[in-house]
């Protein structure tokens, strides 16, 4: 071999990484499995980059994509794979699950789903917490509606403008978000209040302070145009698909006082928040948390490291208000509850909480000093390791999702795979690499980013 690892594409000599470089021989798998992907599957499903990738293994923080080309992964499968990939205690707990039982459903006792309920129930700081596991986090949240609407007998729902909670039909029916919502038709009235976007709209020369005094007299006058009782509040401490937005902390602490006068219920989407992601805390409520815990918490994602493992929280009076018989055929399945059960723990004990504090910290710090002399990025925000760069066309502060697009496509070339999302242009880079990732890996991926970055404004290229 000349010097280049044609399987991980990095240099043998300098050791710098490429993702261009490896698997002559398999050139046009790419191709082929997405003409087949095109012929059987949806239009409306959405891939990434202009030549789609298939990516077939990882381990760390790193994958690999079936022409053998290696990535710095700053994006874990939408914020999913959490700790790392190929997670020997998770590979471990999953194989020798399979190894007894995979599948049982909710009619008989499980001990891996109450084992992980135990766990979950004590670190979401609801008290008299009863959990059920649902296979995503569209379910989940789907779920907490069902449980508000029926507790409060009202369809009516509160959300957030720019928010985001899931493709199904009463999640899409919440999502604020223009860019993920295919229909208009819902079985719920939901109210949309301001709050979700510190940085735009009407409120955004405020100071915070004056901003939550806004946002809850927005929140107050809504409420005055209700018909009767609201179920609920949902809301995304920190917006995901939204751009990794989000308000000043205390501004659901504030909410919250107005919502108890009513009795209406809190519900937290921490989907993409939780498991400490933030660094600051746990859950992303925590930031907000002079109001005391949620009504309801909803999580997804992180907790299965790549296993279908959603779910949602509430106190045993909320949880326990329906009438009818319910089961759940996939949630809480054996071996996806062994998998988060291992993963949580890996997570706890090597306080990858705080690394996502720490380490995320310094590589929002690095981007911004990347990110000061380009005309073309507005924002760089976040906290932890879920990081937004707020991309607009020079001189003119509108949205650029081309840019976007285009310093996906950079990134990807250089060997590191983000994501993007903001509103309805998809103008913001999302870049939430799993919780484990090393200072070195941060300080790689900043300056693949940075090099990305300065390749595209305007839709010209630059030297």
């Amino acid at each position: 071999m000349s010097g280049r690892d044609a399987v991980s594409g990095r240099d043998a000599v300098s050791g710098s990484s490429s993702a261009t470089s490896g698997g002559d021989a398999n050139r046009g798998t790419h191709a082929a499995l997405h003409t087949r992907h095109q012929a059987v599957l949806p239009d409306w499903l959405a891939v990434y980059y202009q030549r789609p990738i298939e990516i077939t293994h990882g381990e760390g923080r790193h994958v690999w994509d079936a022409e053998g080309n290696r990535y710095l992964d700053f994006f874990g499968g939408i914020l999913t794979t959490m700790t790392a990939h190929a997670l020997p205690e998770v590979t471990k707990a999953i194989s020798e699950q399979a190894g007894r039982i995979l599948h049982t459903s909710t009619l008989y006792l499980d001990r891996p789903m109450v084992d992980l309920a135990e766990r979950v129930a004590t670190l979401s700081g609801i008290p008299d917490a009863r959990v059920f596991f649902t296979t995503s986090g569209t379910e989940a949240n789907d779920t907490a509606l069902l449980l508000a609407t029926t507790y409060r007998r009202s369809n009516q729902i509160l959300a957030m403008r720019n928010s985001y909670h899931g493709r199904s039909f009463s999640a899409v029916g919440i999502t604020g978000n223009r860019g993920w919502s295919p229909t208009s038709l819902s079985p719920l009235q939901t109210l949309y209040v301001h709050g979700g976007v510190r940085t735009r709209g009407p409120f955004a020369g405020l100071s915070d302070g004056e901003f939550i005094k806004a946002c809850v007299a927005d929140l107050e006058d809504v409420l005055g145009q209700a018909h009767g009782n609201v179920a609920a509040l949902i809301a995304e401490p920190v917006q995901g698909v939204g751009g990794f937005t989000s308000p000043p902390d205390g501004l659901f602490a504030a909410f919250r006082e107005v919502l108890d006068r009513h009795g209406i219920l809190w519900i937290t989407d921490e989907v993409q928040t939780g498991w400490g992601r933030t660094g600051d805390h746990f859950w992303g409520w925590q930031a907000h948390d002079r109001s005391g815990p949620p009504d309801i918490l909803t999580f997804a994602k992180g907790i299965g490291n790549g296993m279908s493992i959603g779910g949602v929280v509430a106190r045993a009076e909320v949880m326990n208000c329906l009438g009818a018989n319910s089961i759940s055929t996939f949630g809480g399945s054996p071996i996806t509850m062994a998998a988060g059960l291992a993963n949580l723990t890996h997570l706890v004990e090597h306080d990858l909480q705080g690394n996502a504090r720490r380490v995320g910290g310094l590589l929002i710090e690095r981007l911004r000093a990347a990110c000061a002399g380009l005309d073309t990025v507005r924002e760089v925000r976040g906290r932890g390791l879920m990081i937004g760069i707020e991309l607009v066309e020079p001189g003119t502060g509108a949205p650029y999702p081309e840019g976007a697009s285009a310093v996906l496509e950079a990134a990807r070339e250089g060997g590191l795979l983000i994501g993007k999302g903001g509103g309805h242009n998809s103008s913001v880079l999302r870049i939430a690499p799993p919780l484990s990732l090393t200072v070195a890996e941060a300080e790689e991926g900043a300056e693949i980013l940075e090099a990305a970055l300065k390749t595209t404004r305007s839709g010209r290229s630059v030297s």
